[in-house]
């Protein structure tokens, strides 16, 4: 009864994919560029998104939640009309099935403050966004842009009358404060963002943009050379390309000294500094205290059993009918304990929209009419559902030198049986398959997926003798060359990662005489972990929609993929740290600042297929089953959730857009 359940699932996926190659690389590549074509100086010519039927009415002045209309009849809060921007600045977010109604909460899973991006991403409001094919952007905070001819120039156009959830004004002032103070002088401990940098394509040189303020409600940038993807890149690098001036003004040492932030970073619960600058610039909204753009804004401490995001009663977005946005009055983020706690607690129906991976499709499918929900498949752009990555500048010089050797990851790759891993891991969706990229996506390469896929444990044992690796002396294990001791450590990230598929892939391993550890680690202990250069191997694959608009887990221009470890820290560092790229690794770099130097859509696509044919080549992640459906469920009385793509780019439920979500009654 599954099979033809899963079946019909990967019918589906792949449907969406073909759709999705028909919007392709081409597209995305000229979209930005619109404002030269016949629009030059007209400004704001690229202005919202195209509405869809829904959204086509013109925004009246907006009636608001009966929260805030009880607020304003006490006299503690202006009236709706003083708190948007102006009327025709207000942004109509269209709605996937229906106006919606207002109140009620969402009941979000989440293990605590480390748990921090999938909040993150649901209420995340971007300077601009991916429009729903995921091929190109559309403005969302920002009203509209114009970008010159040669794409060295762009103007972003903001709403006039737009304001912070204090009610402060949010102007031009709040994007050059962000750019002089916090990005530039690293406020919250990030380098600057590669999106900010053109490079020349005769000399390969990297030249930092200017951002002025034309007006209260214009920035410039301007680059030394082209840049026809930035704003495709700003949305994935630096999403809010904003932050409010007069709440930075009151905590950086900056404005009031070391020792006055210092007194502020204790009362927000921190000894130094750093992490001080970090949480509350990077993380900022998780803090009730930091004014922002979001739907729904934090009330109480992140590290409450129930901590509530209520509405922005400064929210700047409407429906077709004028209704200002969210429909929902807040968001409640329930702790629990692991994976298992928030599966049983959906099924249950206490959980309005939740987001799972595949391996429980089918138990939620089983209990879908006795929860009282349905189960939405989400195509992914992921390479692969199962996979190991081999950190490329693991901290041991031995395992280093062993993990960069072409053959011993062919060996791990031969001596896993895929057939067994896709009908245990998969129940038979995720086809056995090198990890590589879809068919329908940009890049895809013919024959990729059968490479090193088939189960040849022999010719595994032979790579592993021509290594040089011996074997101990109950000839169980193998060793170095020198006799050493040779363990694989996994690092799993609990409760993220598949315990079972884990098991399989040391049972393969063991077999082919390799000795397998597991170490299971906590989200913010991984992500430390990561960044130190301390996972020497991991069970995680890469999801990338197109290279071209976001390189972060194929080419290492900072600290974000295991695979390649420290190489990004070298690159964001401008060398001061990490490990110095190498061979093909340092040709995905050249290859990547040309692509970023490059005129034409044409000389996008050679570049991106370079980087691509190198990653095909030495195989750094390595698969063992084809992608399978991210799930999205829904309660039945949740509405306008729609099927979309699941993926980092497009920042997963956040693009639904939940602020139209609503329950009906």
């Amino acid at each position: 009864m599954w099979g033809e359940k899963f079946r019909m699932a990967k019918k589906w996926v792949l449907c969406f994919m073909v759709v999705l190659m028909a919007a392709s690389l081409l597209a995305a590549c000229t979209s930005n560029n619109t404002g030269s074509n016949g629009n030059k100086g007209n400004k704001g010519a690229n202005t919202e998104q195209s509405p869809s039927p829904a959204a086509t009415v013109k925004a009246e002045i907006a009636p608001e939640a009966p929260m805030l209309a009880e607020l304003v009849k006490a006299g503690t809060l202006k009236p709706v009309e003083e708190r948007m921007p102006v009327k025709e600045d207000i942004m109509i977010e269209p709605v996937f099935e229906e106006i919606g109604q207002y109140g009620g909460e969402w009941n979000f899973p989440w293990n605590g403050p480390d748990d921090k991006w999938g909040i993150s991403m649901a209420t995340e409001e971007a300077m601009f966004r991916f429009k729903e094919d995921g091929t190109s952007v559309e403005p969302n905070v920002a009203k509209g842009y114009d970008v010159n001819a040669d794409a060295t120039e762009y103007k972003i156009y903001l709403r006039q009358g737009m304001k912070w959830s204090d009610g402060v004004p949010f102007t031009a002032d709040d994007v050059i404060f962000y750019w002089e103070h916090m990005l530039i002088p690293e406020t919250f401990g990030k380098a600057l963002y590669d999106c900010y940098y053109s490079v020349d394509p005769v000399t390969g040189e990297k030249a930092r943009a200017e951002i002025v303020k034309v007006d209260d409600y214009t920035v410039k940038v301007t680059f030394k050379h082209p840049s026809v993807l930035f704003l495709e890149r700003l949305a994935i690098d630096n999403k809010w390309f904003f932050a409010p001036a007069h709440y930075y003004k009151t905590i950086l040492p900056e404005f009031i000294g070391e020792e006055a932030a210092l007194a502020k970073a204790k009362e927000y619960g921190f000894e130094d500094l750093k992490n001080f600058g970090i949480w509350t610039g990077y993380y900022y909204w998780l803090y009730p205290q930091r004014p922002t753009l979001r739907a729904w804004v934090a009330k109480n401490d992140m590290n409450s059993d129930r901590f509530i995001m209520e509405r922005n009663p400064y929210y700047f977005k409407t429906d077709s009918e004028g209704q200002q946005l969210p429909y929902m009055d807040r968001i409640v983020l329930t702790k629990m304990q692991d994976k298992s706690h928030k599966l049983l607690e959906t099924m249950a129906g206490h959980v309005e929209v939740g987001s799972f991976d595949f391996t429980d499709y089918t138990v939620l499918k089983e209990n879908e009419a006795k929860g009282n929900y349905r189960v939405i498949p989400w195509s992914t752009p992921n390479w692969s559902s199962t996979g190991v990555q081999l950190n490329q500048t693991t901290e041991d010089p031995k395992l280093r030198a062993l993990f960069q050797d072409i053959r011993f990851r062919e060996a791990l790759s031969l001596a896993a049986d895929r057939k067994e891993i896709s009908e245990i891991i998969t129940n038979g969706l995720g086809e056995a398959s090198q990890a590589s990229i879809q068919k329908g996506l940009p890049n895809y390469q013919e024959g990729w997926s059968n490479q090193w896929a088939a189960y040849d444990t022999d010719g595994a044992a032979k790579l592993l003798d021509e290594i040089g690796l011996k074997w101990d002396a109950a000839h169980k294990y193998r060793t170095f060359a020198d006799g050493s001791d040779l363990t694989l450590t996994i690092y799993r990230e609990d409760p993220s990662d598949n315990e079972k598929f884990i098991e399989l892939i040391r049972k393969y391993y063991e077999g082919v005489g390799l000795k397998t550890d597991v170490k299971i680690v906590d989200q913010g202990s991984f992500f430390d972990l990561k960044y130190a250069n301390k996972i020497p191997v991991t069970v995680k694959t890469v999801s990338v929609l197109n290279v071209a608009f976001r390189p972060d887990e194929l080419v290492p221009l900072r600290v974000i993929t295991p695979w390649f470890g420290h190489y990004g820290l070298y690159t964001s560092s401008q060398g001061k740290e990490g490990v110095k790229p190498e061979g093909d690794v340092a040709k995905i770099l050249e290859d990547w600042d040309k692509l970023k130097a490059s005129k034409t859509k044409e000389e996008v696509q050679k570049w991106t297929d370079d980087i691509i044919k190198l990653h095909q080549k030495n195989q750094w992640v390595i698969g063992y089953t084809a992608p399978t459906p991210g799930l999205v469920v829904a309660r039945n009385d949740v509405r306008n959730v729609p099927s979309l793509i699941a993926s980092d780019e497009t920042r997963y439920i956040g693009h639904a857009h939940p602020a139209q979500f609503f329950i009906k009654k």
